[in-house]
């Protein structure tokens, strides 16, 4: 996902992207997030709701700072992924 939006560089949601690969039948699907793992929550819920297979994410620590580092530490980043998993939107991340 490049922005808010929820759309993909394509211009797809998660759910066009979803409908456009399902005739393959995967075994898994997932979103990789420019965003940061507390941005994509709508996003990840509606395709655990849309996905026939195992969805996962590879959430990230959004968007660099001015100085090029990262603001969130592995424990932030941590608790951004907890409410996948206890919604159970997730088997992989």
């Amino acid at each position: 996902l490049v922005d808010q939006s929820g759309r993909t560089l394509s211009g797809q949601t998660g759910e066009a992207f979803y409908a456009s690969i399902r005739h393959a039948k995967p075994m898994c699907v997932g979103l990789n997030c420019a965003l940061g793992a507390q941005h994509m929550m709508p996003f990840v819920e509606r395709l655990s709701k849309t996905a026939e297979c195992f969805v996962h994410v590879y959430a990230n620590a959004g968007l660099p700072n001015a100085m090029g580092g990262y603001d969130d530490s592995p424990a932030d980043m941590a608790g951004y992924n907890l409410p996948f998993f206890e919604n159970q939107w997730l088997n992989m991340a």
